[in-house]
Formats: structure tokens, C-alpha cells, sequence
């Protein structure tokens, strides 16, 4: 019986369709008239477009003249540069939100059908982003708790850099080569990390072995006399040479000033240079690892 009526239902429909087919045949003009009434609707479709295409570029320079201006009033309030750098970032993803919205709108869409259904949808995009969500909130403790901020020199892990952008998910470090290494906020967030330029202040260590017949007192005058008038040791902090270690082939004499935080490196370079030049014009040796090889025959 279930066939019988859903052939039946085919049969209308094909038969209903060549009746159509043949109304045109006949009478051209169907055509034309219906060609006619949708004129009006693809015009306004088009001018719906245009429309919209105009918003957009004007949408797109009002929210860069926002956010400059938003920028600039941050800056004479002297707002540490990362929280700048995240609150334009948010901003400037939330008026690109409401400027999709308006479009929108423009084509009848309802954007609170559009709410309805992202909000009954919360759940599974939460468990979708649910790392980028973390990355957010990691990004939000940063800027609260200022573990580190733009320009500080961190170590995280396997990677360390100098920090030039703090956005939503993503902190950016530039490396002493030049490279961007990108670590998400919720790493940074729920690990530990070392701040290397937090402290105005750095001590700089240089070990270097000498050897066991050499005069010990003399190398230590040396050193401290080298050590106390390098250009960026700090004048209030007094240098210290001592006797590290007992090698297995050499004694290690450990050298230790203070210098500011941006001189580190240089000044790690630089003194332990001069550390082997002040050695080798007074004939302390410097021991290295030898091998004897004896061959019998």
C-alpha cells in the first residue's frame, strides 16, 4: 500500500513539472514576468552588498582611529606597554565582532538568533578552545601579577628571550639572534620561569683553572686587581677572587663582581678575555686535558 501511494506522489510531482515545462513552452512570456519580479530583489540584494561593502571599509579605519587613540591615552597615563598591548588586542577583536554583527544584520540575519545559538553552543566551544581559553587567562594573570613585562630578559623551560609582545593567548620573545620564539600565556602562567632583568642589579661569575705550580696569591692579585677595575663593575659592590675548587688537574679560582643587568654579557665576555690575557703576560698556565699514549711493542 506504501508503495502504491509513494508512486503515486512521483507521479504528481513528474507531471506537475512537464505541465510546468510546457506552460513556458508555450507562453514565453511566464518567463520574462518572472525574470521581471525578481529585477527588484537582486537590485536590492546588490545594494545590500555595496552597502555592506562600505560599512566595512569605513568600520575598518574608525577602529584603527580607535585604537590609536585608545593607544595614545594609555601612553600618557604611562600604562605599562604588555597591558597596552593586551587591552588594544581586546578591543580591537571585540569592535570587529560588532562590525560582523552589523553586516549581518544588513541581510536579515538576526544576530540574536546568531547570540541564542552561540550561547546554547557555549559549552562545546569551551571544550573546543579549551586551551585558548587557558592561554586568555593566562594572559590576564601576566598583566595582573607581573611575573615579567615588555623588555625583560626571561627564561622559560628550553626557551629565553627578551619579551616584546604580550597578546591575548601568545607571549612573543625575540632571542639574542634575532629570532621570535612564541610561548602560549597558559605555559608562562602555570610554570616557572626566571626574570633576568627584574633586578637592576647582576653578578657576573668567571671560574678559570690554574695550574698546581703556579703561585696562587699571585694569580689571586691578578684577578682581583683585573676584576676591580673593569669599566662596569659597580662601584659600591667590591669584586671577590677565591679559590673554588680542587681539580682533578687544576685549582679553580672563581672571580664574582656586580654590574647592572643590561652590561651582563658584555661585561661576562670582556672579563673573562682579559682573565686569560692577564694569565699568559704572567706566566700562569692554564691546564687543558692531555693524553699520553703509550704503545708497546
Amino acid at each position: 500500500m506504501t508503495g502504491i501511494l509513494f508512486e503515486a506522489v512521483q507521479s504528481t510531482e513528474e507531471s506537475a513539472v512537464l505541465e510546468s515545462i510546457q506552460e513556458v513552452a508555450e507562453n514565453p512570456g511566464i518567463l520574462a514576468t518572472y525574470l521581471e519580479g525578481m529585477i527588484p530583489t537582486l537590485i536590492s540584494f546588490a545594494l545590500q552588498v555595496v552597502l555592506a561593502v562600505i560599512l566595512y571599509g569605513i568600520s575598518v579605519k574608525v577602529i584603527k582611529w580607535i585604537i590609536k587613540i585608545v593607544q595614545k591615552g594609555m601612553e600618557r597615563h604611562g600604562v605599562d606597554t604588555g597591558v597596552k598591548q593586551f587591552l588594544c588586542s581586546i578591543i580591537k577583536y571585540a569592535l570587529y565582532l560588532v562590525l560582523i554583527m552589523t553586516i549581518l544584520s544588513l541581510f536579515g540575519v538576526a544576530t540574536t538568533s546568531v547570540v541564542a545559538v552561540l550561547g546554547s553552543a557555549g559549552v562545546a566551544i569551551g571544550l573546543a578552545l579549551q586551551g585558548s581559553l587557558a592561554n586568555f587567562a593566562g594572559g590576564v594573570l601576566i598583566l595582573l601579577l607581573k611575573p615579567f613585562k615588555v623588555g625583560d630578559y626571561i627564561i622559560q623551560g628550553g626557551n629565553e628571550g627578551t619579551v616584546y609582545e604580550i597578546s591575548i593567548f601568545y607571549t612573543k620573545l625575540k632571542t639574542v639572534d634575532n629570532k621570535v620564539v612564541v610561548i602560549p600565556n597558559g605555559i608562562l602562567s602555570n610554570n616557572t620561569l626566571t626574570n633576568v632583568s627584574h633586578m637592576e642589579k647582576r653578578r657576573v661569575d668567571v671560574t678559570v683553572g690554574i695550574s698546581y705550580d703556579a703561585d696562587i696569591k699571585l694569580a689571586k692579585e691578578l684577578l682581583y686587581r683585573l676584576a676591580q677595575k673593569d669599566e662596569s663593575r659597580l662601584p659600591e659592590e667590591d669584586a671577590v677572587v677565591f679559590v673554588d675548587n680542587l681539580g682533578a688537574s687544576s685549582v679553580d679560582i672563581g672571580v664574582r663582581i656586580w654590574v647592572k643587568s643590561e652590561d651582563y654579557w658584555d661585561t661576562k665576555w670582556r672579563l673573562t678575555e682579559n682573565i686569560k690575557y692577564i694569565l699568559d703576560e704572567n706566566h700562569i698556565s692554564i691546564p687543558y686535558q692531555q693524553i699520553d699514549v703509550q704503545i708497546k711493542q
